[in-house]
């Protein structure tokens, strides 16, 4: 099987370099057949891996592949690790990216950039590949930071626009924040267990756990919560948690598919995946537990408010990947990790369904992504209508859809929590679900419904897409709406993940909810029993009623809240303190570095300092070289008797 699992993560690589390479050789036709066959391949191997691990039952895969450098005991390593975790994650990464790269022929298809587009996804999932397949830190870190470089790359993908490379700079600087306290959490396993080996650092936690480190001078903190809240860091970078979340609603200035890449399927659900992964470190640390869950508790609510002022229809839907990865944190936090990850399963499946649908609607509208200007589009687009309401739906948790099962699935774990923060979570994720149904059928609703609001040159060019972008919303509308109903047994309630995911006893929530599942339609029928599916339908009428029924109520609302809707509209003035305080105040601190510390110091006093002390030096003794021969004698017997009387003095 190494073939095999070789063939996964090369083959992306390999298409992406000749692409990249020789795109012009090639052709477009041919980059974009060459990287949707490498996926594709990718994907049926995944599928492949997934049925030995899942349903057949097969041996876990721990093995190094190659050996990069060994430092004493120390092996530096390229491995994989193939459980049942790994494998859903390359399912779900190798299928969305399939779906991606075949709507990228519509999307980009008159973009100059074709060929290098379709160079860098397929460079995208080699690094998520890579990444979910490591079986110890250092490659883990190299697909960590390889997800961040394209991601950098494809954010600024349309390099002559200044917003587009705000956004990749910014982006790549919140990262290198959170990549900073990840690798000292990584620093901090190495040195107190000795290995950068998942199982060997799992098996020597016992180190970790009874060692401390002084964060504080006096300050003795337990080592194993130190390295998680600094990978939690790391987490919060990548998985956009606040207050690192700053760069990705800026990152819709990519091309939509690489927007629905990014959000779906690969750099943010790096995070999540990440800290599901480390469950046999974090359940050791009752404190970095809480905190995960109080930071996804704040995501969750406040990002989703932000998603109810935005009018960029792409925004929309970044804003709420921004509250859904909440939903997830809050569910490793709680210690539901199979919930969280099965959560990162069904939003990724309808989340690329919205952002690909939000795509299809700009492209039909001329690249208008402004939903004030749009509204009436059901009857020129019905595919990409239907498609999107049933992303929506999923995204809401309508009963029966796959968001239902993986979303209610978090609320029931957290409700069985007990450990501090959990209160305010579950206050989180259950107004969440209103505030959520409200922003996403405000969208719908403005986009699909109401009065047309086109010019007449956008409205004669209005049309349904080609079959290259539809099809992926098809394709990705059938496990939006089914997955759940396979998956919300074995995976929440059953044996799915086996020993993957590591659990105390005391922490087991999912655990005591199973106490009460008896099937998927048990489950169903016990969810409407709630109120979680009641403020869900509220949402939605509430949106129904706002802006469609009565369109002139927003803007009164709006004007009796002003300064409510300057907050949210300001998103809470997270970039003007980073602009404003962190970045100015940065340059301030090294402009003062360099006028004070540099020109003053070092260049004044330091070095053009002593080059003037020499001189000035030279010039006081060059005086005693009189030339003289009673001068010295004279000198000479000063320093005599100095020296004597120095001697006599002494003794």
């Amino acid at each position: 099987m190494e073939s095999v699992y070789l063939a996964i993560v090369l083959a992306p690589l390999l298409a992406a370099i000749v692409a990249g390479l020789f795109g012009r050789v090639i052709g477009r036709t041919g980059a974009h057949l060459l990287t949707i066959g490498a996926v594709a391949l990718a994907c049926a191997l995944s599928l492949l891996v997934f049925k030995q691990q899942v349903i057949d039952g097969a041996e876990v895969f721990n093995q190094a592949i190659y050996t990069w450098a060994v430092i004493g005991d120390l092996r530096m390593e390229v491995g994989f690790l193939i459980d049942p975790l790994s494998a859903l994650m390359m399912v779900v990464v190798t299928s969305v990216s399939l779906m991606v790269h075949i709507y990228t022929i519509g999307y980009m298809h008159d973009d100059p950039g074709y060929q290098r587009f379709f160079s860098y996804i397929s460079l995208f999932t080699f690094a998520m590949l890579m990444l979910v397949m490591s079986n110890n830190f250092l490659q883990l870190f190299f697909g960590w930071e390889a997800v961040g470089l394209v991601s950098y790359l494809l954010i600024g993908f349309w390099y002559t626009r200044p917003t587009a490379i705000f956004a990749n700079f910014k982006a790549f600087l919140v990262n290198r924040v959170g990549d900073f306290g990840f690798l000292l959490g990584i620093a901090v396993i190495l040195m107190f267990t000795g290995s950068l080996d998942y199982y060997e650092v799992f098996e020597r936690s016992e180190a970790l756990r009874a060692a401390t480190v002084e964060v504080l001078p006096g300050s003795a903190w337990s080592a194993i919560t130190v390295a998680c809240i600094l990978l939690f860091i790391g987490a919060m970078g990548k998985s956009a948690q606040m207050p690192l979340h700053v760069w990705l609603p800026d990152s819709m200035e990519g091309p939509t598919p690489i927007s629905a890449l990014i959000h779906a399927a690969t750099m943010v659900t790096a995070g999540i995946f990440m800290l599901a992964r480390m469950s046999p470190l974090f359940e050791y640390s009752e404190v970095a537990l809480s905190l995960v869950l109080v930071i996804g508790a704040t995501t969750a609510l406040l990002t989703g408010l932000l998603g109810i002022v935005q009018n960029d229809i792409k925004r929309v839907v970044a804003y709420s990947t921004l509250s859904q990865l909440g939903y997830m944190t809050v569910a490793l936090g709680a210690s539901a990790y199979a919930a969280g990850i099965f959560h990162l399963m069904t939003h990724a499946f309808f989340k690329a369904l919205l952002f690909l649908a939000a795509g299809s609607v700009i492209v039909a509208l001329h690249h208008e992504q402004d939903m004030r200007r749009m509204g009436g589009l059901r009857r020129y687009m019905p595919i990409t209508y239907w498609t999107c309401l049933l992303g929506s739906l999923s995204l809401i948790g309508f009963p029966g859809f796959a968001g239902f099962f993986s979303k209610d699935g978090i609320i029931e774990a957290v409700s069985e929590a007990t450990r501090p923060g959990a209160g305010l979570a579950l206050f989180a994720v259950i107004a969440g679900v209103f505030i959520t149904s409200l922003y996403s059928f405000r969208m719908f609703f403005l986009v699909f419904h109401g009065q047309e609001r086109m010019d007449e040159e956008t409205r004669s060019h209005a049309h349904e897409s080609p079959w290259v972008i539809t099809l992926p919303l098809v394709l990705l509308a059938i496990p939006s709406v089914l997955v759940g109903w396979w998956a919300v047994g074995p995976m929440l309630f059953g044996d799915f993940f086996g020993s993957t995911i590591f659990l105390l006893p005391e922490n087991d929530v999912l655990g005591r909810v199973a106490e009460h599942y008896t099937s998927p339609l048990g489950f169903l029928l016990h969810g409407l029993g709630s109120v979680v599916p009641w403020l869900s339908l509220a949402g939605v009428a509430t949106a129904w009623y706002l802006y469609l029924h009565r369109p002139d109520l927003p803007g009164l609302i709006q004007s009796r809240l002003a300064p409510v809707h300057g907050l949210l509209v300001n998103k809470y003035y997270f970039d003007a303190f980073n602009e404003r305080v962190l970045a100015r105040g940065s340059v301030g601190l090294g402009q003062g570095l360099w006028r004070f510390g540099d020109v003053k110091l070092i260049d004044g006093a330091l070095v053009n300092g002593t080059a003037r002390l020499v001189s000035w030096t030279a010039a006081v003794v060059r005086h005693l070289q009189s030339g003289y021969l009673y001068h010295y004698a004279f000198a000479m017997s000063i320093g005599l008797a100095l020296v004597l009387g120095w001697i006599l003095l002494r003794g």
